[in-house]
């Protein structure tokens, strides 16, 4: 008998781990809910992640087995559930944060100290952390070269989902337990509307972006409203869909593009990249959670002021970009990844607000939340990161609006304040008078901070952070 721990890969297809239980055999599932990961979670990844757990027992049921669904710490329930059903071996599938590691670690002395084997994989990236480094044998820190060898290493193939002969009985288990509900595990129901979760779901939203979006990515993406993105993140974030089997939709893809689109699907093979680089960065400096990557001579003088904290967590600003994407995250648990790049430079060059406070908004409220995602995307808008834009980079918020949401679609989808008023008068609320406002959009908040004299000052206290003269 083999047991194989879900974690973050909630599918049966294309499962490395899995596939590796199922290859010896009989596979009994588990899932279990651990408080030590739960502490670091957002009630909408909470509700993404039991609606793919039902999707996922669903599936199990379908092939005439069952989830062993348990709650607790994974060094006391592994080993319990793997003696309790005469496991010869425990399979999972790897994770690369500090947290999963400690883990891990733990839970292989445990099962140790009872006699049971076991065996982890690499799943959830093409190419696992030291697979890819410099001539010198050192993890990259620029993505571009990390890209060109990521770009050139063969792919493997998705693996098979087990069939229902290679699945244990749910009679092996007295017990498989039921879901809990979410304030069971100490969240309210979310007010944003989640995606819907699972495979199957998941793989709709795939093959829609593989017939339409991949081809006009390289020139549509930024434009929130082009819709020109693949909305997989949360499916990759939580296993719904392995990596393999979204690359090979890219490669069918690439197939099927002509010369002008192959360059729009590579770049969003590049994206795919990026965030396997970030998972690298991660796993060589676990510290950059709470740290900056770059080290800075002093430390940089965040103005950490509270109440523009608080009106930008709001999307009360007054620069409309910002405020609907603020507005987005908290109705929808996602946001356009331009957008993210737009209100991460905000909160950061305009504000003068450390990161840490953006990263942990938004590790809260994102139903696709990934460490090493978030935290690299973060330290980049911040110039502290690995590769990360210079510090003297800062997006102009109302010039970035009126550049990717010309007619101020986006802008009005999520500040109803803002319906009927003219694009021009929207991009420019910077500028207008306090009665021009209060005319065209009396509900609509004047500009918390003028972005010129914030410029200045981010230039400054990155200079004096660096040591400049």
């Amino acid at each position: 008998m083999q047991l194989h721990w879900h974690r973050r890969d909630l599918r049966t297809a294309d499962n490395r781990g899995l596939a590796a239980a199922a290859d010896a055999g009989p596979v009994v599932p588990l899932f279990v809910f651990d408080d030590a990961v739960l502490e670091h979670a957002g009630a909408p990844r909470v509700r993404y992640m039991l609606d793919a757990l039902d999707a996922l027992r669903a599936r199990y049921r379908a092939l005439d087995s069952d989830l062993v669904v348990r709650h607790g710490d994974p060094r006391e329930v592994v080993p319990q559930v793997a003696r309790d059903v005469g496991a010869d071996r425990v399979c999972w599938n790897k994770d690369y944060s500090g947290l999963a590691r400690e883990r891990d670690a733990a839970v292989r002395r445990a099962l140790d100290g009872v006699d049971v084997a076991r065996e982890s994989v690499h799943d959830h990236l093409h190419h696992e952390p030291g697979s890819i480094t410099t001539n010198k044998g050192e993890p990259y820190s620029v993505y571009t070269y990390f890209w060109k060898k990521w770009r050139d290493r063969e792919k493997a193939e998705p693996y098979a989902e087990p069939s229902s002969d290679r699945l244990a009985d749910p009679g092996v288990v007295d017990d498989t337990g039921t879901l809990p509900s979410i304030e069971a595990l100490g969240f309210e129901e979310p007010i944003a509307t989640v995606p819907d979760a699972g495979t199957e779901p998941a793989r709709e939203r795939l093959a829609r972006f593989r017939d339409d979006g991949i081809f006009r990515y390289d020139s549509d993406r930024d434009y929130p409203t082009r819709d020109a993105v693949s909305r997989l993140s949360t499916d990759l974030k939580w296993g719904t869909l392995g990596v393999r089997e979204v690359y090979a939709a890219t490669e069918a893809a690439m197939d099927a593009a002509g010369e002008d689109e192959r360059e729009s699907v590579e770049e969003f093979q590049s994206q795919l990249a990026w965030r396997e680089f970030y998972t690298h960065v991660l796993f060589f400096n676990p510290e950059v959670v709470s740290q900056n990557f770059k080290e800075y001579e002093n430390d940089i003088e965040w103005r950490d002021d509270p109440e523009e904290l608080a009106a930008w967590r709001e999307g009360r600003t007054g620069y409309p970009i910002v405020d609907a994407g603020m507005r987005q995250l908290k109705a929808e648990a996602y946001m356009h990844n331009r957008v993210r790049m737009i209100v991460a430079s905000f909160l950061t060059k305009d504000l003068l607000c450390d990161w840490r406070h953006g990263y942990a908004h938004f590790r809260n409220l994102l139903a696709d939340h990934d460490t090493q995602n978030d935290n690299g995307g973060w330290q980049w808008a911040a110039s502290t990161g690995t590769d990360a834009q210079p510090y003297f980079r800062i997006f102009n918020p109302m010039t970035q609006g009126e550049r990717y949401d010309p007619d101020a679609e986006y802008i009005k989808t999520y500040v109803p304040e803002l319906e009927g008023v003219d694009p021009s008068v929207i991009h420019s609320w910077h500028e207008c008078s306090a009665l021009q406002r209060r005319n065209a959009a009396p509900d609509y908040p004047e500009p918390i901070v003028d972005h010129a004299e914030r410029r200045e000052e981010a230039l400054a206290m990155f200079e004096r952070a660096r040591g400049d003269d």
